[in-house]
């Protein structure tokens, strides 16, 4: 076990593109990081050339990810996860508690991706994206739970996942309803923490207001990957970035990690259950009014893809649950 007096987040999903931006991001802010993910490698001196690898490309891994952190100063640890197997998602919360004895944050951003209709989407993607996305989310949120409730800072649950809005299912109806289930937890599970009276706790979900280039490029990994295709880093810039009009849609993705940050140094009871864009947040808790910085063609303005105003999910009878039925509870009373 290795003792640290820095607060312990565990990103799943960070071998690269925005995920890996985040624990890059986190660790510079004194967090001690579990990078976690599927993709692994020789873990290379951070002397060999190149490095750090291009961000968005397969040479880009958790072990390399966790040399970059490391070479700048930052504590980090690569563990390999699947998400799709629970006890591998269990082993790596084992292996996490085992390293640092706490665990404070969780950053869950893997994303299976399949957009077609529903005449086009398999079964078999549909649920490979379940898996990857939905229940491999609430298999990480279960095994870190025990972990986040004894955090003296407050256990924080961050999920890469949309708000909830009809256009949304367009042309995506199965991806749409295994990424909307990620929100429905984020939201569930923030009455739950209230109910419990878990002030300290909070859970929230992120998503993109402008398209990000390492967003993008993750899109194309997945759907490649679900072709069983490979992928160049150099090929998706070439579809990108060479197209002037294109990238000047495109922004970085340290917009996503500054709002990530922003969201942990915001009192829980102000982010709990809340399903937020980057940019909206930053504007609204921390001050940010201007975005230039993060466009990846410098002057451009990125077009927005979101709406600008997003439904209210509540009803007036909202406090009213009616005869609430606890299955756990009465399970427990007949064992």
């Amino acid at each position: 076990m290795t003792k640290t007096t820095k607060p312990v987040a565990l990103v799943i999903g960070a071998s690269r593109g925005i995920g890996r931006q985040i624990a890059i991001d986190l660790a510079q802010a004194g967090y001690a990081v579990v990078v976690a993910a599927k993709s692994q490698s020789s873990s290379p001196s951070p002397s060999l050339s190149p490095f750090p690898p291009e961000p968005n490309s397969r040479s880009s891994t958790i072990n390399t990810v966790e040399d970059e952190i490391r070479s700048a100063g930052g504590e980090a640890i690569a563990i390999a996860v699947d998400v799709t197997d629970s006890s591998s998602v269990n082993h790596l919360l084992d292996q996490t508690i085992s390293r640092f004895n706490a665990l404070d944050v969780l950053i869950y951003n893997p994303g299976a991706i399949w957009w077609a209709s529903v005449d086009d989407t398999p079964l078999k993607r549909y649920q490979l994206m379940h898996r990857v996305n939905s229940e491999g989310l609430y298999a990480a949120v279960q095994a870190a739970l025990p972990h986040l409730t004894l955090s003296k800072k407050g256990g924080r649950i961050v999920v890469v996942s949309p708000p909830i809005y009809s256009r949304f299912f367009r042309g995506k109806t199965a991806y749409a309803m295994t990424k909307v289930a990620m929100s429905v937890l984020t939201k569930g599970l923030a009455m739950d923490f209230e109910r419990q009276g878990m002030r300290d706790m909070a859970i929230t979900s992120i998503w993109p207001a402008v398209v990000s280039f390492a967003f993008l490029t993750s899109i194309l990994w997945s759907v490649m990957l679900m072709n069983r295709k490979s992928i160049e880093s150099a090929a998706t810039e070439q579809f990108t970035l060479r197209d002037p009009a294109f990238a000047r849609d495109l922004r970085k993705p340290t917009i996503f990690s500054d709002a990530i940050l922003a969201m942990l140094n915001t009192p829980a009871s102000v982010v709990n259950g809340q399903l937020e864009l980057d940019e909206d947040f930053l504007r609204r808790y921390a001050g940010v009014d201007d975005f230039s910085k993060y466009s990846v063609v410098p002057g451009s303005s990125p077009r927005r893809i979101m709406p600008a105003l997003l439904p209210d999910l509540t009803v007036p009878e909202q406090d009213d649950e009616g005869m609430r039925h606890d299955s756990a509870k009465e399970r427990r009373t007949k064992l």
